[in-house]
């Protein structure tokens, strides 16, 4: 009987603890006071396990014995870091990073791209944008009073804003725009670390044929244009209705081709580029792809 329960805990899978040890990659030190949590995946969404802070060192250890996959989420000053376990990878000596935190956006921190897609479907718009940060720095921007990005919406949307944000090495997470200090504005609340960080914003605006379509990129040092016309507004103006998705869009069974879109990748020193496309002219159905790229300075 003995040999049979020695047996059967050799063929059950190793169970380990997890350590390692946190260090604020802004100043290269050791950071004691940080919250490591280790997460299992489950059926039902990540499960939190056990909780414990870095020490003086840096260095943390969770008891909990862990098998199988989940992450790391390491929270420093108000930002989460997460790090991923892959199965069979190994749980000890696990080195994880955080960043000092400013409420300002400094100069490391660009706009690189800004696309908007602008769908008309009978008397409603839908709106698509993305925006695309790249931090150069050591330094984790999260402004949560004002926001990290701002806008303004000529229109009253229809509707609550979506926004879906991706930090660097991320999935996207679900985020809430909220409404800003100016006539308009609207705010997200997602905190830019070093890397890149892409926010995707979809809403609904009422349309009605012609119909102006009017925003505004809050952010300092980013310019907006149509052909190379300097301005931070941009005020388009549409008439028709069509869809680049569904039934209408499709065409390849019976139906006819939809439009195609061809990104235009930017050339050196060029700080925005717009590309409006039109589909159906002939049936008065049309939509606009705008893409923006500012030039690494």
């Amino acid at each position: 009987m003995r040999r049979v329960v020695w047996l059967l805990a050799a063929l059950m899978p190793v169970m380990a603890a997890v350590d390692g040890t946190v260090t604020n990659a802004t100043t290269g030190k050791p950071q004691a006071g940080a919250t490591v949590t280790l997460y299992a995946n489950t059926a039902a969404g990540p499960e939190p396990l056990e909780s414990v802070k870095s020490g003086a060192d840096g260095a943390w250890k969770i008891d909990k014995p862990f098998q199988g996959m989940g992450f790391i989420q390491t929270a420093f000053d108000g930002v989460t870091y997460n790090h991923m376990l892959r199965p069979n990878a190994g749980l000890n000596g696990i080195a994880l990073s955080v960043f000092n935190v400013t409420p300002r956006m400094g100069a490391d921190i660009k706009v690189t791209n800004h696309m908007l897609l602008l769908e008309p479907q009978g008397d409603k718009l839908s709106v698509r944008e993305s925006y695309f940060f790249a931090n150069e720095g050591k330094t984790t921007w999260n402004d949560g009073v004002n926001g990290t990005l701002r806008f303004i919406v000529g229109k009253e949307p229809m509707g609550q804003v979506e926004v879906n944000a991706t930090a660097p090495q991320g999935m996207p997470v679900r985020r809430v725009a909220d409404k800003g200090k100016g006539p308009g504005e609207m705010k997200v609340d997602f905190p830019i670390k070093p890397g890149e960080t892409r926010i995707d914003l979809a809403y609904t605006l009422p349309y009605a044929s012609p119909s102006k379509f009017q925003t505004k990129f809050l952010l300092p040092a980013t310019q907006a244009s149509i052909f190379r016309v300097d301005a931070q507004s941009l005020d388009l103006e549409m008439s028709g209705t069509g869809e680049l998705t569904g039934a209408g869009g499709g065409g390849e069974e019976g139906g006819s081709k939809g439009p195609e879109i061809e990104q235009i990748k930017a050339k050196p020193y060029d700080k925005l580029y717009v590309v409006l496309g039109l589909a159906f002219a002939i049936l008065a159905c049309g939509f606009a792809l705008l893409y923006r790229s500012e030039a690494k300075k």
